[in-house]
């Protein structure tokens, strides 16, 4: 199976979140997935908050990636989206409260992705996500809640 990846270093400031999100959109729009598209507003949202995640969590730099499985491949309509730290420390779902303004980070990508999960990378980890896209109808729909980490690999 032939895979186109991208990848984009990222800064450990906040303000990168948003150009991670402008540069995600573009490498989008060249993969043959159009902009107003409900797959690029569900992965942009899960690029978000994944890059958030790594940025404010760790205070270092990070890596965003992108998978695209070619067209011959049976896997084809699925993107993966991967996001490399340096901090070793696994991801810490947590539920928010009501007035909370953070802490919905991974409750939204267990509830957007179809599989997500983490696993050490080099002396960091790496979160990853990944979404069907003929099964994005019911992607964009969030899945009841209390499955977080379940579908960890």
């Amino acid at each position: 199976m032939q895979v186109l990846q991208v990848q984009l270093e990222v800064g450990p400031d906040p303000a990168e979140v948003g150009r991670a999100r402008r540069w995600a959109r573009s490498r989008l729009m060249g993969s043959g997935i159009g902009a107003d598209e409900p797959l690029a507003e569900t992965l942009i949202l899960l690029i978000s908050e994944l890059v958030t995640n790594a940025v404010v969590h760790t205070g270092c730099p990070a890596v965003l990636r992108m998978l695209f499985a070619s067209a011959q491949s049976p896997e084809r309509d699925t993107v993966r989206v991967e996001v490399a730290d340096a901090s070793d420390s696994p991801p810490c779902p947590r539920h928010a409260e009501r007035d909370e303004t953070g802490g919905r980070g991974l409750e939204l990508v267990d509830g957007l992705a179809d599989r997500w999960g983490w696993e050490p990378e080099g002396h960091g980890k790496q979160i990853w996500c990944e979404i069907d896209r003929a099964a994005l109808p019911s992607a964009t729909v969030p899945k009841q809640p209390g499955g977080l980490l379940s579908r960890q690999a």
